[in-house]
């Protein structure tokens, strides 16, 4: 199998996840008062198995190119636990008036399939 055109290096990986815990990461040590998670985990197979949940529901409905949004969120802050960072994903649908050439990320959320979010988080968090 060929490498995938938007693979990026390790080097690229590193410098990217420093720049977070310098820039943002730091931003809300300070704002927050505590570490926040920032690396989430997903088996192969869980991710696959949601995949597929997601190709099998658009096809039902006519969506020809379903895609993955990743969203960052948050728990909610209570007196027993910090409001942790996570992740969602949102199922994507063909933006409605799509002409050739569009950008592809510019698809509409398609609110009829259920986002993902049991996740594993490694603590503390791994630096990559």
């Amino acid at each position: 199998m060929e490498r995938p055109k938007k693979c990026i290096s390790v080097d690229e990986a590193r410098k990217e996840q420093d720049e977070w815990v310098r820039t943002r990461g730091k931003d809300i040590r300070e704002c927050e008062g505590y570490e926040d998670t920032r690396e989430f985990w997903y088996s192969l197979d869980e991710l696959q198995e949601y995949l597929d949940y997601v190709r099998e529901k658009s096809k039902e409905q006519g969506v020809e190119k379903p895609g993955i949004r990743f969203y960052l969120g948050a728990y909610p802050t209570t007196k027993e636990e910090k409001g942790y960072s996570t992740i969602f994903l949102s199922p994507t649908k063909e933006a409605q008036g799509e002409t050739e050439g569009a950008n592809e990320d510019s698809d509409s959320n398609n609110y009829d399939i259920e986002p993902y979010n049991t996740i594993g988080t490694g603590w503390p968090p791994m630096e990559y």
